[in-house]
Parts: C-alpha cells; sequence; structure tokens
C-alpha cells in the first residue's frame, strides 16, 4: 500500500483532482444522520449471525456465493461491529469476486462509523486481469484512504486524506451491508435517505436509499415474503448504479 498522506492534506486531497471548495462538500441528509444514530443495542445483536446465499441460474446454474458475518468485538478500548463479508461467482465463465474482510475489519463503531475497512474486487479474465484493493483508517481525525489498482501489469496507486468533520453519514462497502440489514428489520424506509459514499475516483459522492416494500418471492421451492430496499450510487464521472436487495424478516 501507498504510504498514508500526512495530516495537514487538505479535505479531498487527491493526485490530479482538484480539491472541491469547502461549500461544495456533498453532505448528508439530517434524516440520514438520524436514522444512524438511532440503532439500539438490541437491534445490532439481531444482526450477529453468519448468512450465506448461493446464486443460481433459471435453469439452476450455481453462479457463484455470498457470505456475510457480523459480531461485536473490541478495538483497543472501544465496543465495535466487526464483519467479513466475501462474493465469488463468474462472468461469461470469467471468475470474479469481493472481499470486504482482512485484518484492517471492516471496524465499525455502533453508530455506523468505519473505524478501519479493507476491500478487495478482482475479475480474472485471460491476458487482462483487473485487480482492486482499498484500505482505509481513521487517523488523529483524518480518514486516510489507500487504493491500488492493477490491470494486467500495470499498476497505479492512488491516496486520499478526509476530516472525519466532512463525512458524517459516510456508508462504505462494509458499513452498507450492516446498515441495509438494520433497515431490513425495521421494513421501513425513511423519507430523504441521502448518505455519502466514495466513488472509484475516491470522490465524495451521495447515495441514497428508497424502499421497495414488501413482496413474496420463490427461494427453493417455496414462497417467502420479503422486504425490499434499492440503493442508488452517484458519481462524478459515471451514470448511477443501482441496486435492488430482498430480505427475509430476519433481516
Amino acid at each position: 500500500m501507498e504510504a498514508p498522506l500526512e495530516d495537514e492534506t487538505p479535505a479531498g486531497a487527491l493526485a490530479g483532482i482538484e480539491v472541491p471548495d469547502h461549500g461544495e462538500e456533498l453532505k448528508a441528509s439530517d434524516e440520514a444522520l438520524t436514522l444512524m444514530s438511532s440503532f439500539e443495542p438490541a437491534e445490532l445483536q439481531k444482526c450477529v449471525f453468519p448468512d450465506s446465499l448461493v446464486t443460481v441460474s433459471e435453469s439452476g446454474r450455481d453462479l457463484g456465493r455470498f457470505s456475510v458475518s457480523v459480531e461485536f468485538a473490541r478495538r483497543g478500548q472501544q465496543t465495535c461491529m466487526l464483519l467479513h463479508a466475501q462474493s465469488q461467482g463468474a462472468i461469461d465463465d470469467s471468475p470474479c469476486g469481493t472481499t470486504v474482510t482482512g485484518e484492517g475489519g471492516p471496524y465499525l463503531t455502533t453508530d455506523l462509523e468505519v473505524l478501519e475497512e479493507d476491500y478487495h474486487e478482482y475479475v480474472k479474465l485471460e491476458g487482462h486481469s483487473l485487480d482492486k484493493r482499498c484500505h482505509m483508517v481513521q487517523r488523529d481525525g483524518q480518514l486516510v484512504i489507500n487504493k491500488v489498482t492493477t490491470v494486467g501489469e500495470e499498476v497505479t496507486k492512488e491516496s486520499a486524506s478526509y476530516p472525519m468533520s466532512v463525512l458524517s453519514g459516510l456508508v462504505t462497502e462494509g458499513s452498507n451491508l450492516l446498515l441495509m440489514r438494520l433497515i431490513a428489520l425495521r421494513k421501513k424506509v425513511p423519507e430523504q435517505m441521502t448518505f455519502i459514499s466514495f466513488d472509484q475516483g475516491l470522490h465524495i459522492i451521495h447515495t441514497t436509499f428508497s424502499e421497495l416494500g414488501l413482496k413474496q418471492l420463490e427461494v427453493g421451492d417455496e414462497m417467502v415474503e420479503v422486504f425490499g430496499l434499492q440503493r442508488i450510487v452517484h458519481s462524478v464521472e459515471d451514470s448511477p448504479t443501482t441496486w435492488q436487495c430482498y430480505f427475509l424478516p430476519n433481516g
């Protein structure tokens, strides 16, 4: 990993990218901040369990696997949440996957604030593999981010540092999984759920959540009731990306 930037690095400092004025900084909505700080210990406890899924095609072909686990942990003297997630599959028979795990967490506070997180994404194409690794950690009031992207034999390193004061309502790859599980347990998405996140260029961008409601979904040979969430991640350079996720009653 590239050495972290010095503490005096201005908000949003990143090689080759213009630092935004403070007046231009994107912020999470008040409703989103209220939600993140509203989860009770009993709700967090309901999220402490391992889960695994198998993705299959309509013809029954095994397409991939996804697993996630959440547990209480301690980081120094602080009680926090420790999350591990991993997905494996294939795109046109080319192996791909993501991992949110490792020695760096993700460690999250009980308000879902990221303390440290490792994220790994890969696609193994013949003669043209892609590998992305990103590490973020709180240090001296800053969130320091180091990212390494490998395309074939070409390696690109990027670093950024943001004051934690401008990152209220930040949703990362790790905290997103826990946040969605907590929302699904309540079976309700409040209005104006606008958070902030990072895009591929490490810019601060908006990410929004909305409710898809309850529906009946066929799982195997059984019809079950599920609660749906939609997440839209915006980008400075690309079109928005949308995910739709459905959760069983236990999250």
